[in-house]
Formats: structure tokens, C-alpha cells, sequence
């Protein structure tokens, strides 16, 4: 029996996505963080997990994932709560962020559609160093406990203490957190049919098409006659 959990923390203005603001509204941040969970749920509901657990920080849970068991985080630093997660739930477990909106089922797979029994844990690097996954076999709260977050080697500190336990650890594919407007606008343009995308292009067509325009090649130099 395996467990997809997805951490999230309830989209309100001027405490959730605060880095999008400015050039965004912290009102409009505030709701790219809802389609940010909306889109994650909706990847969720096609993966073939046993059970489905929103790790969830805040009053209001989503509509989208009202189905979902829900255990509210504790008070406490980031590794101090996902250590507490991975202390109380058993069994084979898999926990997410709400911050890759671009996540697919092909992301997913090699943890669910068949959990090889050579693989103790899972790990699913970002971009800004950190991580979007990590998964356990057996879950151990001192794997993840004292392992300073949100720095650009917290991933790095993690995968070691992962291997440092002796655990044979599977990769999932580098994806990218959505922290700062530029990221925003990365994961839009990977993912354009995600509500996220949507959102975002609404929010600021101008700057959307700017980003596209300079990440495309500059037109070749005419050499003249």
C-alpha cells in the first residue's frame, strides 16, 4: 500500500507565493498558489497511490482535494513537519510539494507504477537546489529531521542523509519550484494547458510574451553584399 501526500499551505494574500509580488499583486499570487495545488491535485487523482493524504497548513482546505484524509501540519520548522509526517504515517510513502504545478503522471510513475524492491527511497531534485519529492519505504522521521530547508544545498544534505543510512535511492526527474516571477514563467511556458499557465498568462500577458520573446534566438546577422 503506497501513499502519495501532497504538502500544501492555504492560498491567502501576502502569505503564500509572496516572492511573485511584485511584479504580480499579492492577491494574484495568492491565487496562482490555489491553481499551483488545483493543478497538483488534479495529477494526483491519475496516479495509482493506495491512499491520498493533504499535509495541509491553514483552516480552508481545497475544494479540489476535499476528498483527500487530511493531517494538519504541526508548529515547527519545515524538516521538524515533514519529519513529523514520516513519523506517522506507514508504509510505503511518497510526498510532494504544492509548488510544481507542472508535475505529470510520467513524473510519478517509476514510484507507482511499480515500486522496484531494490529502491528504499525516492528523491525528485529542483531546480533552486532543494526538492519536489521524497519517498520512503519504510518512513523514518530522523532521515529527514535537522536537514537545514529552502538553501541551495538543501537537496544535496538530503540526498546524502539518504544514502549516508545506507538506502538504495531511485531519481525522479529534476523539476522546477515555483518561487520567483521567473520561475512562474518557466513552468507556464512548459505547461501551458494548466490552469497555473492560464492564470498567469491572464495575469500578465505583456510579460509573458516578453519572456518568450527573450528566450528566443536572436535573428542572424545580415553580412551584407
Amino acid at each position: 500500500m503506497t501513499t502519495l501526500v501532497l504538502i500544501a499551505k492555504e492560498p491567502l494574500a501576502g502569505q503564500t507565493k509572496t516572492r511573485l509580488s511584485p511584479p504580480l499583486s499579492l492577491e494574484q499570487a495568492a491565487e496562482l498558489a490555489a491553481a499551483c495545488i488545483d493543478d497538483t491535485v488534479a495529477t494526483i487523482r491519475a496516479v495509482a497511490a493506495n491512499r491520498i493524504v493533504l499535509f495541509y497548513e491553514g483552516i480552508r482546505t481545497p475544494t479540489s482535494a476535499s476528498d483527500f484524509d487530511v493531517i494538519f501540519q504541526p508548529k515547527g520548522s519545515l524538516d521538524e513537519r515533514l519529519a513529523y509526517l514520516f513519523d506517522t504515517i506507514d508504509g510505503p510513502t511518497i510526498l510532494i510539494g504544492m509548488d510544481t504545478p507542472q508535475v505529470t503522471t510520467l513524473d510519478l510513475a517509476p514510484a507507482f507504477e511499480q515500486w522496484p524492491a531494490e529502491i528504499d527511497a525516492w528523491f525528485g531534485p529542483a531546480t533552486d537546489g532543494g526538492f519536489w519529492a521524497i519517498g520512503l519505504r519504510e518512513p523514518r522521521g530522523e532521515l529527514i529531521r535537522g536537514v537545514p530547508m529552502s538553501r541551495d544545498d538543501t537537496g544535496a544534505i538530503q540526498l546524502d542523509r539518504l544514502v549516508s543510512a545506507g538506502l538504495n535511492v531511485g531519481r525522479l526527474e529534476q523539476l522546477t519550484d515555483v518561487d520567483t516571477i521567473v520561475d512562474a514563467r518557466s513552468v507556464a511556458e512548459s505547461a501551458p494547458d494548466t490552469r497555473f499557465a492560464r492564470m498567469l498568462n491572464s495575469f500578465e500577458p505583456a510579460g509573458a510574451a516578453a519572456a518568450a520573446a527573450a528566450a528566443a534566438p536572436a535573428p542572424a546577422k545580415s553580412t551584407g553584399a
